[in-house]
């Protein structure tokens, strides 16, 4: 599933430091993010990025031996309200028993 961040998440993950956050233009800073291969698509209307994925489809930050997540405590927050917000609300792909539910 693609991740959608905020100009604060980017900040978190450190891929953005905060003096840029607060004097770039969020357009200057997705072409530089692009360019270097974080970001797939930037939503200019609602200044929302969508992060990179792996050729598989899975996120750059899920290791992908341990299918863990290598930025846990820094993640999104579409990552920290997962199910509750995304392109699919309350979907997860993993169902209630892959979940332990």
């Amino acid at each position: 599933m693609p991740v959608e961040v905020k100009l604060p998440d980017l900040v978190r993950l450190q891929l953005v430091d905060a003096f840029e956050a607060e004097h770039e233009e969020p357009k200057q800073i997705a072409k530089r993010l692009s360019k270097a291969g974080l970001i797939e698509h930037f939503n200019f209307k609602n200044s929302i990025f969508t992060l990179a994925r792996r050729a598989s489809g899975d996120c750059q930050f899920l290791d992908a031996r341990t299918r863990r997540c290598t930025v846990y405590a820094l993640r999104p927050n579409t990552c920290r309200l997962h199910p509750q917000v995304g392109p699919r609300p309350g979907h997860c792909p993993y169902g209630a028993q892959a979940l332990g539910r």
